[in-house]
């Protein structure tokens, strides 16, 4: 193999058949032209505003929500098995969508931008909604129910709705969750008039930064930025044992910069690595879990990250820089953590890495292709010079745009101008179709932050944030009683670790059916009170509760990145879940870590060298011990004792502190001594 291109119709299309969020209907005429006009003027309009202003808040939102929610129901089909039938137009289904799709795209404008257009009035209505007010709330509360139903499935819907009825079943809840009720007038008052519900903070982050930077990734691609982090993954790492999988980590780390999402980085990264991975030696499922585990690291490597870190700055009123700055150490540890079980694996069985004929002339692509690293650089000099990041993502466009422009032309100017202009129009018509497939992406993440606003809207309207923190307390609590006796600790330390368990399990279980942004909004509404009533950072509580979303992409029953690949490596599913969550451990772990050593997160007050570099050694050689446990191979194959011994040994070892550390290391001892001797033997008897 001598080169990496990187083919975008056919990851657009795996990430179409693998991910539910990009499960578009194929369209006919009109439809296909009112849908691609509309998703065109939504990318520009959010192009235009990150350069020159935003609009008035309620304004933009409206017209963001307007866009996406109408868009929504001309892109998916009411029921999934349509969306793969062929297409058929009548005077009914014109285009192919029927015409109730019609009505409601008509019926989500409407609501949408409504309360933009009742603004001026609006200070007067909260508290007392006239009845249109009323009427056009339960119409958008309706068509944001179905909207993510379409994009995202029934769970976060079915959640959404058992806090609807939370807010009429108030008096007659148990215990400490009972609370006055409301009336639907109400409901709707507070939900539709208020900032605090559907107009919130979630819709709020997806039409100010989320949608830029899913533009960006996707002008990125199509200017060919890709192929030459492929080329530079395996200028990296193809040469060394098991090279594939190793390039599978560096590739997926470096999209994940400019990605944000575990699907799009599996199978676009996926169908280059796991085919080599397979023709190399590894194991069809060990594939798929390495490629699966190695993507989910893009939702949390800076710069562009998940959904979920925009939501962090206005959350924690932080800026976008400090946010990329605290991710930097465990992004690297999660990235760390597959790269040695990947090493230890190839060891094991021995699989070579690629030869100089199977990889690309990485010098060539670079002369190639290294004026597309021009954005990235854009984009990263905006963020870290005091820029908004919307004005950051709005330069890296641009810069997208000039080098998507320019490369074409100058290529064809010694054919004439003939042959320049040809190229000119061929490249302008590719850029308008990824802003028209940037905006596509980011439907489905703005359907799910206007139904996550209906949650924050109850528990507000409620006040039961701080009740769900007395009872996870309350529990942690109790669990903290029967192991006191038990563990060298003291109980503040077992109350807060039985409340980071309980928080990481319903994470986890969450994450099963909702989307990441999703859960990560639920988590943080529950359990960031619990977690500030024991004393824990706001920032290390998103952190906390960001990663283990995350964690769910690889998590069984539904991981949705692990699915991807074993589809592309013709794995069992399941059993790539399972393979690609033991890879992950290393990011299991982590967030424990910082939560009880806030200094690896860099940005904290109290912020020590000597605390992060101890905590970071600890992590490190304690993830190694865990990788090689797994493997059963570190210098030379282990014994099943020597496993389990390691890891053991590793927990302590990854634990902050001096005394846990050292306890760790000293426990791994006779397992390192051992390897050593084992390895040194056939040296020395070939010297003699």
């Amino acid at each position: 193999m001598t080169a990496v291109d990187v083919d975008v119709k056919k990851a657009e299309e795996l990430e179409r058949q693998f991910d539910a969020e990009m499960h578009f209907r194929p369209l006919l005429p009109p439809a296909t032209w009112v849908v691609a006009a509309l998703l065109f003027a939504l990318s520009c309009f959010h192009y235009y505003t990150a350069g020159f202003g935003l609009l008035r808040e309620q304004t933009h939102r409206g017209i963001h929500m307007a866009f996406v929610l109408g868009l929504i129901f001309m892109v998916f089909a009411a029921n999934r098995r349509h969306a793969d039938a062929a297409p058929v137009s009548t005077w009914w289904k014109p285009g192919g969508v029927p015409l109730h799709d019609w009505a409601l795209l008509l019926a989500a404008a409407v609501a949408s931008l409504y309360l933009p257009a009742i603004f001026e009035d609006i200070a007067f209505r909260v508290g007392n909604p006239l009845p249109m007010d009323v009427a056009m709330g339960t119409v958008l509360t309706l068509v944001v129910l179905e909207a993510t139903r379409r994009t995202m499935g029934w769970p976060l819907v079915i959640i959404a709705l058992g806090f609807i009825a939370y807010a009429f079943l108030g008096p007659w809840m148990p215990g400490i969750l009972v609370h006055p009720g409301t009336t639907w007038s109400q409901l709707m008052d507070h939900l539709y008039l208020t900032s605090q519900g559907i107009y919130g903070i979630p819709i709020g982050v997806v039409a100010t930064y989320v949608f830029h930077f899913v533009l960006f990734g996707v002008v990125a691609m199509r200017i060919g930025l890709g192929r030459l982090f492929l080329a530079l993954a395996m200028a990296v790492a193809g040469r060394f044992a098991g090279g594939p999988a190793k390039v599978a980590i560096f590739g997926s780390a470096l999209f994940g910069m400019i990605s944000g999402s575990s699907v799009a980085n599996a199978v676009t990264v996926g169908s280059l690595t796991i085919p080599m991975m397979k023709r190399l030696g590894y194991r069809p499922h060990f594939a798929a879990g390495v490629e699966a585990t190695a993507s989910t690291g893009g939702q949390i490597t800076p710069p562009v990250m998940g959904a979920a870190a925009f939501l962090m700055v206005e959350y924690l009123s932080l800026p976008y820089q400090t946010i990329i700055i605290a991710a930097i150490v465990p992004a690297f540890l999660h990235f760390f953590g597959v790269f040695v079980q990947v090493h230890f694996e190839a060891r094991r069985v021995g699989l070579r890495g690629l030869q100089p004929h199977e990889m690309p002339d990485w010098k060539a692509v670079l002369r190639a292709d290294w004026v597309t690293l021009v954005p990235l650089a854009g984009l990263l000099w905006k963020l870290f010079d005091g820029s908004t990041p919307y004005l950051a993502a709005f330069w890296g466009i641009t810069l997208c745009i000039v080098v998507g422009l320019a490369r074409p032309a100058v290529g064809a100017v010694h054919a004439g101008g003939g042959a320049v202009a040809a190229a000119l129009r061929a490249a302008f018509m590719d850029l308008v179709d990824a802003f028209v497939m940037g905006a596509k992406y980011a439907l489905a993440v703005g359907g799910a932050a206007a139904a996550i606003g209906i949650i924050i809207g109850v528990v507000t309207l409620t006040g039961t944030a701080l009740k769900f923190a007395t009872i996870i307390v309350g529990v942690a609590n109790d669990g903290a009683s029967l192991l006191q006796g038990f563990l060298p600790t003291d109980r503040a330390s077992l109350v807060l670790l039985f409340t980071l368990v309980m928080t990481a399990l319903v994470c986890i279980l969450m994450g099963c059916g909702v989307p990441t942004t999703a859960t990560y909004i639920i988590m943080v509404t529950v359990a960031a009170p619990a977690m500030g009533l024991l004393g824990v950072a706001p920032l290390v509580t998103h952190f906390f509760v960001f990663y283990y979303g995350v964690l769910a992409d690889v998590t069984p029953p539904v991981a949705v990145a692990a699915y991807a690949a074993a589809s592309m490596a013709g794995a069992d599913p399941f059993r790539t879940g399972n393979t690609a969550f033991r890879l992950a451990l290393a990011k299991a772990l982590v967030p424990f870590v910082f939560v009880f050593s806030p200094s690896l997160l860099l940005v904290l007050p109290g912020f020590s060298w000597g605390d992060f570099l101890f905590t970071l050694a600890g992590c490190m050689i304690g993830i190694t011990f865990l990788g090689a446990a797994f493997s059963r191979y570190m210098l030379m194959p282990l014994a099943p004792w020597e496993c389990w011994l390691l890891g053991i040994a590793a927990l302590p070892t990854i634990a902050p502190g001096v005394p846990s550390t050292l306890v760790g290391i000293a426990m791994a001892v006779p397992v390192l001594a051992r390897q050593v001797m084992a390895w040194r033997a056939p040296l020395s008897r070939q010297v003699s």
